[in-house]
């Protein structure tokens, strides 16, 4: 895997004129319009990085992006991969390795989920504070590599306490409704039962989703500072579960997107 990472990185390098960036951002699903507000130096599409996967779900752009938000240094993913693609849960978390060599400190991951927290809607903006791996692997399975990270990262707090903080003032400064709670990562494809539902709810989960749990724990181990935000795009309340499509998924996200660019473009600004 060193090998890999060596050789993405220097590759990228090569095409972004060693381009440095501090801040990492992977964009979810319908999620793609941040971009917009970024001072854009480089693109790259996943399929010109050696030994990236690339995106095959509608929603997900797939490219690497370079260039400057809120005056910070940035690399976003326009499009990110999941375990019900077929890939791995290391390849899935690859990109952040690469993002990390690259010379990231910060890592900003943004994802639509489902809502079993009675107290949220539809639309609803969540902080992420702590998850749940539902997944059946883990990234860090296999050989470690100390370079990478330690044999038995503390997962005590991964996601950064100070970046929620901020995230929340910012928040409140624009006149933004955020709530904060627990993200449940499960594989997917499938949208979940009435009962798993329940089940999660259960266990202490407030949303969940298809993605961003690898990343993540790749980024902790990495080292990295960590913020997540969730849009809840439909519910799954006991009692009142709605029927879904990954289309409605993608139109509420594009929808409260607005408002999470916002958010998104304040932090890098005041990290």
């Amino acid at each position: 895997m060193l090998e890999q990472i060596e050789f993405s990185t220097k590759k990228i390098l090569e095409k972004t004129r060693n381009f440095k960036p501090e801040t990492g951002i992977i964009l979810g699903t319908g999620l793609g319009g941040l971009v917009k507000e970024i001072l854009v130096e480089f693109v790259l599409p996943y399929a010109e990085i050696p030994h990236f996967p690339t995106s095959t779900v509608e929603g997900h752009s797939g490219k690497l992006i370079f260039g400057e938000l809120s005056g910070k240094k940035v690399v976003v993913m326009q499009g990110r991969f999941h375990y019900y693609e077929g890939y791995t849960m290391k390849q899935i978390a690859f990109p952040v390795r690469v993002m990390k060599a690259l010379g990231i400190k910060y890592l900003c991951v943004s994802n639509a989920c489902g809502g079993m927290n009675p107290d949220f809607s539809v639309g609803e903006l969540m902080i992420i504070n702590d998850h749940i791996n539902l997944f059946p692997d883990n990234p860090l399975i296999g050989q470690n590599f100390e370079q990478l990270g330690p044999r038995f990262p503390d997962m005590g707090e991964v996601y950064d306490k100070v970046l929620i903080k901020t995230a929340k003032q910012i928040a409140q400064e624009h006149g933004i409704k955020v709530s904060e709670g627990v993200y449940a990562g499960l594989t997917g494809p499938c949208f979940e039962t009435p009962a798993e539902y329940r089940y999660l709810r259960r266990i202490g989960a407030d949303v969940v989703g298809m993605s961003t749990v690898p990343e993540v724990i790749v980024a902790k181990h990495a080292g990295l500072r960590v913020f997540g935000i969730s849009i809840v795009t439909d519910l799954g309340v006991e009692g009142h579960v709605q029927k879904v499509t990954h289309e409605e998924v993608q139109m509420v996200a594009a929808q409260q997107e607005p408002k999470m660019t916002l958010l998104l473009k304040e932090l890098v600004k005041r990290i």
